[in-house]
């Protein structure tokens, strides 16, 4: 497990379109996710200790989010042959352990995890309902300690302010996470 952070967040950079399988058989799009208020896309694995720190706050944050209009989707980017705990059976099994009430979708080409420049897991990105990137940061204050009841929200608070204003102002702390097992 090499230990990444993700970089800062760049100006003018759009949610790239994407096509990918979810866990449900389907297929999604982003424009099928997409909120009216703004949509946050994570990428995340089953096997990864920083993931698996926060993905129960995490599944609580989502939900209440998409309460407010916000679209939510996560991805898994890994290279399952490398990785079996990443495996698309695996992500069936933990998106229903775990409650999601979005989308689980697979990059088998990791083409769409490149597209985002995404790092590691978790890398989280949250739009404005024009698509364009307003926070790149950690999920709370807590990071890996699960233990942690009082973190700071900060996904949740800079996505509730995005919704309502179109733009986060918030400081934005990178998160930290697992590096993305790219195919050889």
């Amino acid at each position: 497990m090499v230990l990444l952070h993700t970089p800062q967040i760049e100006s003018n950079f759009y949610a790239p379109a994407f096509s990918l399988k979810a866990t449900d058989g389907r297929y999604y799009t982003f424009e099928d996710i997409k909120g009216a208020k703004g949509t946050v896309v994570l990428f995340i694995c089953n096997h990864c200790p920083y993931v698996k720190a926060i993905i129960e706050k995490m599944v609580q944050d989502m939900q209440m989010l998409q309460k407010e209009g916000i679209g939510v989707v996560a991805i898994m980017p890994n290279d399952t042959r490398t990785y079996p705990e990443d495996s698309f059976e695996n992500m069936k099994i933990f998106a229903r352990q775990h409650g999601f009430t979005f989308p689980y979708l697979i990059d088998e080409t990791q083409d769409v995890t490149k597209s985002y420049r995404a790092v590691c897991t978790p890398d989280i990105f949250g739009f404005n309902a024009g698509n364009e990137l307003q926070y790149r940061g950690r999920f709370d204050s807590g990071g890996k300690n699960e233990e942690a009841p009082d973190a700071k929200r900060e996904l949740r608070e800079a996505m509730l302010e995005i919704a309502q204003t179109g733009t986060c102002r918030t400081a934005q702390v990178p998160s930290m996470g697992c590096s993305i097992k790219w195919k050889e």
